[in-house]
């Protein structure tokens, strides 16, 4: 092999987060020659990931099943509790996987987990060329993109795609405009130990400072995510374990019984980011590089996933993966998908930090027709789970 083969492959992603270690397995399996930059791991600080059914189908096409299985737990029950205090206030509303034929509606497992087992996987892949490196400058040329910094030779790759995160490298280098804006909210996460059985349901309260849910694990074991007032998160996230973990039952009025902290927890600051286009100049865009919302109706790496799997199509046939029908290809195919879910998760979060009348008969006239109405919940399940993953 040439010094100049040596230095060039087809797709360098930059990045090593799930989304990243998704599509570095997807496009190697599709006979491209990957490199991918980073280190694969993911803190121990509480967070988990709900895989709704699609997702979990495609990482099961990239042979990741085996080793999540025994560490996810299904989601078969999805509950949805108005704990705002609103005059509109409606009954809980449930959706029930069993009503449109499947077993769950997907699977909750630990981030670290999950990356653990896909950087496993990944690292084993001899197709796949691992940089534990940081990227520091990309320089675009008709023909491909030179990728330089600390550790590692120039290389050079006909596309790179940037898994990067909300400051993106790739992005910035792509010349691409991108919204960012802020939530009054902070996000706490935890993994909660319970004295009842969660029966594989999910349970989103709505509160006036936004939800507060719970998220099977597997035994007497759930995920919390619980949105405050950043005020408020700062004063409960210095709670030691136990004071915490019963003001987290106060707040769930004792759903799942007595609860007790397991490991590390975490606070995330909520934020939103969106994309003018999701590609240009031999470059592409897939998961936080290209979207950010808050973590409500288990949206965020699904919506990732089906970056990869859009980008993956878009790939099909081409002899050059950067070339620009490809990634005009991939940019029409993620516009409405990606709008249409950053837009929902906005509106519902704002109407939750909002106490206007019109907003909460608003939220309560939904709420109420999702509870009367098994046609109109089932077609919002279907359009939850909507794939686009095959």
């Amino acid at each position: 092999m040439s010094a100049h083969q040596q230095d060039q492959v087809d797709i360098a992603i930059v990045g090593a987060g799930a989304v990243g270690l998704a599509a570095a397995l997807a496009f190697a399996a599709d006979g491209w020659r990957v490199a991918l930059f980073g280190k694969p791991t993911a803190p121990r600080d509480g967070r988990t990931v709900a895989l709704l059914d699609a997702s979990w189908r495609f990482l099961d096409g990239l042979g990741l099943l085996p080793a999540l299985e025994e560490k996810a737990a299904p989601l078969a029950v999805m509950r949805l509790v108005d704990d705002t205090g609103s005059l509109f206030r409606q009954p809980p509303v449930e959706f029930m996987a069993s009503e449109l034929g499947l077993e769950a509606f997907g699977w909750n497992i630990e981030n670290v987990e999950l990356v653990g087992a896909m950087a496993a996987i990944v690292q084993a892949n001899p197709a796949i060329r691992i940089l534990p490196h940081f990227v520091s400058e990309l320089e675009a040329s008709d023909e491909a993109v030179t990728l330089t910094g600390d550790g590692f030779e120039p290389l050079r790759a006909r596309l790179v795609v940037g898994a990067d995160g909300r400051q993106s490298r790739v992005r910035a280098a792509a010349g691409i405009q991108a919204r960012d804006w802020t939530y009054p909210q902070m996000a706490l996460t935890a993994i909660m130990s319970h004295r009842r059985e969660h029966r594989d349901s999910s349970t989103e309260f709505h509160t006036r400072s936004g939800p507060c849910t719970l998220v099977p694990l597997p035994g007497r074991r759930s995920s919390l995510v619980w949105l405050l007032e950043p005020g408020e998160a700062a004063r409960v996230a210095e709670l030691d374990d136990a004071a915490f973990a019963a003001r987290v039952e106060r707040q769930v009025h004792s759903l799942l019984g007595a609860m007790t902290v397991e490991g590390p927890r975490g606070k995330v600051p909520m934020s939103g980011l969106s994309v003018e286009h999701f590609g240009a100049g031999r470059m592409a865009l897939i998961g936080e590089a290209a979207h950010v919302f808050p973590p409500i109706g288990a949206q965020g790496l699904n919506l990732g996933l089906r970056d990869v799997a859009a980008l993956r199509r878009s790939l099909g046939g081409a002899s050059d993966p950067g070339f620009e029908a490809v990634i005009a290809a991939y940019d029409k195919s993620r516009q409405t998908d990606v709008r249409l879910r950053t837009g929902a998760v906005d509106a519902l979060n704002r109407t939750l930090l909002t106490d206007l009348l019109p907003a909460d008969l608003l939220r309560g006239a939904g709420l109420l027709a999702l509870s009367r109405m098994g046609p109109l919940r089932r077609l919002v399940m279907r359009q939850g789970l909507a794939g686009g993953l095959s």
